[in-house]
Formats: structure tokens, C-alpha cells, sequence
């Protein structure tokens, strides 16, 4: 039995099975989400439910964060009953949250000023990766204390690597999501032109999968087109929000810049749709 003490805040598809990786691996957990039915899961799978952020801090050693935007974790940390109201020191907080890297500077100072430690930790995969806990973890922040956690982030990833100062995580994470919004665009304009010149969507895609450029992503994401399955695994809204963060601090390469365009105009009508939902907006 693992004695660290974790708090998980933060219960949306990816959430539920990275924190539930926690308890199969044997640590004791605490979890607080917004949406209090989603707590009832995780309970029966073990798991203490703390009443706010402020409380759960008081009840764990580590406590991580997967959460949708800044916003989110703004109000987590500075709202009411928010982690830094609960006046704790001596944790170690990670943020595994898709955010900005200026977000992560900023609550990373706060927690210093308490004597907290803070890491920016995002993830790569989706939901089949956290449910097998084969999830890639990019990290920012001080060496040590990356080092105290790895083992914890070792049982929801099949990679954790620190990536450089705090921030370094979130810019990572950035980067990538640019490629796969490029390769979403670019597997969605693929099947446009294959089906404007008379390809079979399921020709197209044994071809694709088996050439060099199949990857676990392609495969994935074209049996989706080839079956008309939009259901969101990880939404276009996401995805338009990730870029407009990449943006922000300074995208702005020739492919990126069409991507970002495309997504940010197919998110009024597609957000709650997946990311590959993108070849509806290219076939209009």
C-alpha cells in the first residue's frame, strides 16, 4: 500500500481514468469536482471526497489538477475555498491541465510564497491512453521535485520527462497539439480529395494505415471518418482553444497558421464534436 496521500481535482473523461490508475496502484485518494455525481464513481472505487479545493489540500500530499482551461484554474486556486486560501504548505501540486504557460508561472509563484512546490504536467493521449495508463507526461519545474513524483505520474503515463522550468510542460504540450491539429486538418483534406476523385474512404484509409505515414493517431481517427463517428474523445473545442493558447505565445508558421484559421471557424457549429469532425467543416 502507497502511503502518499493524493487529491485529485478535476473528473472529466480524462480525469476519471487517470485518478482511478491512483487507486488500482494502491495510493489513497481524495477527489473534488464541480459536477458532484461524478464524484459517486471514484467513491465506490475507494476514493475520500473532500468538500472544496481548500479542504482536499488539507487532506493530501500531492494534489493534481485536470481541468479544462485557465479559467478553471484560476478560480481552483484564487476562488473561494481555493487551494491558496487553505493556507497549506508543504505540498506539491501538479497541474496536468492543458493551459497557458504564463498561467502556470503565475500559481507556481503563489505556491512558492506558501511553501508549496508546483509542476506543470500535462498529458499526450487521449482517453483510451489514460484508461490504459499509457498516457506521455511532459513536465515543467524543479528537477527535484519532479523527481519525488515521477513514480506517481510513472502510474498514469507510460513516459514522464521533465521538459525544462516551470512552463516548459505547458509550451511542450503546445507544440505538440499543433502538429495534431496540422494532422487532423491533414487527414480530413486527405479523404475531401480521395472521395473528390473517386477513392473509397476505406481504400483510402487500408492504404494510409499501411505506408509509412499510419500511425496509432491515423488509424484512429480514420476509422472514425470511414464509420461517420464524431462522438468526442477529444473535442474540436479543445483543440481551437490549444491553438489560440499556441498563438498567444508566438505561433505563427505557415501550416500552424491555416490550422489554427480552420478550427477557430469550424468551433461555433463543431466544438462539442471530435477533433476529426474538423472534415466536415472541409467539406462544406
Amino acid at each position: 500500500m502507497e502511503t502518499t496521500k493524493i487529491g485529485w481535482i478535476g473528473l472529466g473523461k480524462m480525469g476519471i481514468p487517470m485518478s482511478q490508475s491512483l487507486i488500482k496502484a494502491g495510493y489513497p485518494v481524495v477527489v473534488y469536482n464541480r459536477s458532484k455525481q461524478k464524484e459517486e464513481g471514484l467513491k465506490a472505487s475507494g476514493a475520500g471526497v473532500a468538500s472544496t479545493p481548500a479542504a482536499l489540500i488539507q487532506q493530501a500530499d500531492v494534489i493534481i489538477l485536470m481541468v479544462t482551461d485557465d479559467k478553471a484554474i484560476d478560480d481552483i486556486f484564487k476562488g473561494d475555498d481555493g487551494l491558496l486560501g487553505a493556507g497549506a504548505d508543504g505540498k506539491i501540486i501538479i497541474n496536468m491541465s492543458t493551459v497557458s504557460p504564463a498561467i502556470s508561472r503565475e500559481m507556481a509563484a503563489a505556491c512558492a510564497e506558501q511553501g508549496n512546490q508546483y509542476l506543470d504536467a500535462p498529458v499526450s493521449g487521449s482517453v483510451k491512453q489514460a484508461e490504459e495508463a499509457q498516457l506521455v507526461i511532459m513536465a515543467g519545474g524543479d528537477e527535484g521535485t519532479f523527481e519525488k513524483v515521477k513514480p506517481i505520474l510513472e502510474k498514469i503515463g507510460r513516459l514522464a520527462l521533465l521538459a525544462g522550468n516551470t512552463g516548459a510542460g505547458n509550451t511542450a504540450k503546445l507544440v505538440i497539439n499543433t502538429l495534431l491539429g496540422i494532422q487532423a486538418q491533414g487527414l480530413a483534406e486527405s479523404f475531401v480529395f480521395a472521395q473528390q476523385n473517386g477513392i473509397k474512404n476505406t481504400d483510402l484509409i487500408t492504404l494510409i494505415n499501411n505506408s509509412a505515414l499510419g500511425s496509432p493517431f491515423i488509424k484512429i481517427k480514420g476509422e472514425a471518418l470511414v464509420n461517420n463517428n464524431f462522438n468526442a474523445m477529444f473535442s474540436l473545442s479543445n483543440i481551437a482553444k490549444d491553438l489560440r493558447l499556441a498563438k498567444d505565445i508566438g505561433l505563427s508558421t505557415p501550416l500552424a497558421e491555416v490550422a489554427y484559421q480552420t478550427f477557430q471557424d469550424a468551433e461555433p457549429v463543431l466544438g462539442d464534436e471530435d477533433i476529426i469532425a474538423v472534415y466536415k467543416q472541409l467539406s462544406i
